[in-house]
C-alpha cells in the first residue's frame, strides 16, 4: 500500500496488526519502504516451546564442556 493510504488508514492498520496479526508493505515512489508488522514475542513459554522441539546434541555438549575446560576464567568472557 502506498505510503499516503497508510497515513489516512493507521489507526485501522494498526488495530489490523494488533488483532488479526495482518503484515502490511508500505511504498513510496514505487520502492517499499517499510514492513509493519506484529512486534516479535519474546515469552518464556515460546522459548520453551522452540526448545522442546530440538532435541539436545550430547556430543555437541560434551566437545563445549572439554573446549570450555581447556580455557582460563579471563578467555571465557
Amino acid at each position: 500500500m502506498t505510503a499516503t493510504e497508510a497515513s489516512r488508514r493507521f489507526a485501522d492498520l494498526l488495530d489490523g496488526v494488533e488483532h488479526r496479526g495482518e503484515r502490511y508493505t508500505i511504498v513510496r515512489r514505487g520502492r517499499v519502504i517499510a514492513q509493519l508488522e506484529p512486534a516479535a514475542t519474546t515469552a518464556g513459554a515460546d522459548a520453551k516451546a522452540l526448545l522442546r522441539r530440538h532435541r539436545i546434541d550430547r556430543a555437541w555438549v560434551t566437545q563445549n564442556d572439554a573446549l570450555r575446560d581447556g580455557l582460563t576464567v579471563e578467555e571465557r568472557f
